[in-house]
């Protein structure tokens, strides 16, 4: 229960933390803010759908090789750049097929390294989650973010890395 509401008891305890069921959305308030006061609030705030979000998130990446790995927080400067075509593989790291895929993508990061437009990325889904990032129901799930359309398209053909590079080359505008 504290991995999906994103808490680490070494961390994050004291804390209070209010999860809506219907939209599996969730809310913290941190020890420090733990006053009378403050969580009275809290709980009006959460009745009234006036609290921000609380999301699971990794540090962020250096990524400083050709595959850029995403963090909850940094998902949209990275993935929802305007300026740049991503495609991104959303994963979970005990996942078969995605252990399976994962060499593939990496020869695709590298591939495409040298096209400064396009962003090859992996996004660990059991330990980042993103406000607008695609509601993800199986793993591995690819998803295109072209410069034009950040709501993200799926990618729903054969795995392997010459089916990557022809979905890349018949939908992205920088090649």
């Amino acid at each position: 229960l504290l991995d999906f509401l994103g808490i680490s008891i070494k961390k994050d305890a004291p804390c209070l933390v209010a999860f809506d069921p219907n939209d599996m959305k969730k809310f913290k308030i941190d020890a420090n803010d733990l006053t009378v006061e403050n969580v009275t609030k809290f709980v009006e705030d959460f009745k009234n759908g006036a609290l921000p979000l609380h999301l699971k998130s990794q540090e962020p990446f250096a990524n400083e090789g050709p595959l850029t790995e995403v963090a909850g927080t940094t998902f949209d400067e990275l993935v929802l750049d305007e300026s740049k075509d991503v495609l991104v593989k959303y994963y979970a790291p005990w996942c078969g097929h995605c252990k399976k895929l994962a060499p593939t993508w990496d020869k695709l990061a590298e591939d495409y390294k040298d096209i400064t437009d396009l962003t090859i990325a992996k996004y660990d889904k059991t330990v980042n989650e993103a406000e607008k990032e695609w509601a993800v129901k199986s793993f591995p799930t690819m998803i295109f973010y072209p410069k034009n359309n950040k709501a993200g398209v799926k990618y729903e053909g054969d795995r392997d890395l010459e089916a990557f590079k022809k979905f890349l080359e018949e939908n992205s505008s920088v090649l």
